[in-house]
């Protein structure tokens, strides 16, 4: 295995064993509340841990599974696992765009962002099939985006669920993941071109 898909695959466990170790600590201690966002910053890494139902922590361990599957299937470099872990606070630091949201947890908006990180790559640096399966991926990302409309209430029912979705943190974790994949290409092409 490669060092880059290594990597990838570190922060796709890292992620996984830190919400299973975090099931049944108190959620107020570790989930996102925007009353609290400045003065307890560690709730922009520990939100991600923080699961609302067991079926929310299943749900998103198997999305840590098949993102760690893609990511070595892909080969990404190193610089798509340093991107997800920029992308993780990202994510949680937008949802100050909805202050009415009154908590927040889950793996699914730094799940929406390594989403967003392998499908970038895959379309920027692959051809043929493989970049058409980048461009698949991509689109349907921004298809669930907009069908989930998180501009519409901070959280909604979704019929499947056993907790409210909040989907703003997909779209603040598609948006930091693609805006820090854009970021690591850029001082990637930046390091090649120095003599």
């Amino acid at each position: 295995m490669r060092s880059g898909a290594a990597a990838w695959l570190g922060v796709a466990v890292l992620l996984g064993l830190l919400a299973g170790l975090s099931w049944g600590t108190p959620r107020d201690v570790l989930d996102w509340q925007p009353a609290r966002a400045w003065t307890e910053p560690w709730r922009l890494w520990t939100a991600a841990f923080v699961h609302w139902s067991a079926k929310h922590l299943v749900a998103n361990l198997i999305g840590c599974v098949v993102l760690a599957a893609f990511g070595a299937a892909a080969r990404l470099p190193s610089r798509c696992a340093i991107a997800w872990l920029a992308a993780w606070p990202l994510c949680h630091a937008a949802l100050v765009l909805q202050p009415s949201l009154a908590s927040y947890g889950g793996l699914s908006g730094v799940l929406h962002a390594g989403v967003a990180i392998a499908a970038w790559h895959v379309l920027r640096h692959e051809r043929g099939g493989r970049r058409l399966v980048g461009m698949g991926i991509a689109l349907g990302l921004i298809v669930k985006l907009a069908v989930e409309r998180p501009w519409l209430a901070p959280t909604q029912i979704t019929p499947g669920w056993d907790f409210p979705v909040a989907p703003l943190a997909h779209a603040s974790g598609a948006v930091a993941g693609f805006a820090c994949a854009v970021t690591a290409d850029a001082i990637a092409a930046r390091r090649r071109a120095r003599p």
